[in-house]
């Protein structure tokens, strides 16, 4: 098990393949690889995954937004996510971008759409 770092795109297209490979090598025994499998699939997992993150950058989205995704997404109205607010003119003044969003909104809307918090925190 040789696994390098990746430098380009084509590296990366060889270990996207050999990842696959390994998957579908492995397919019957997912949930009960051997410790050096493992190991193999997390290395090259992380590997991957560490050169995407250098290679394909995306700007973190604005909480605003974010939040109005969600709510796209979950089919959800204003008033089904107002307790999180408080009040349903509160949470319109936070989507309208009148009003900053609070710890304890951040805390409410984390567990009511089942998002990460941080992706509902200004950096």
């Amino acid at each position: 098990m040789e696994i390098r770092t990746i430098k380009n795109d084509e590296e990366m297209r060889i270990m996207s393949e050999r990842i696959n490979a390994f998957l579908t090598a492995h397919a019957d025994e997912l949930d009960n690889l051997k410790p050096e499998d493992a190991e193999e699939l997390e290395l090259m997992s992380l590997v991957l995954g560490a050169y995407e993150d250098k290679r394909f950058h995306f700007p973190e989205p604005d909480p605003i937004d974010f939040i109005k995704f969600m709510m796209e997404q979950k089919r959800l109205k204003v008033k089904d996510i107002a307790p999180c607010f408080g009040t349903a003119s509160r949470a319109y003044e936070v989507l309208n971008r009148k009003r900053n969003l609070t710890l304890a909104m951040i805390k409410k809307l984390h567990v009511a759409l089942g998002c990460p918090a941080d992706a509902l925190i200004e950096a």
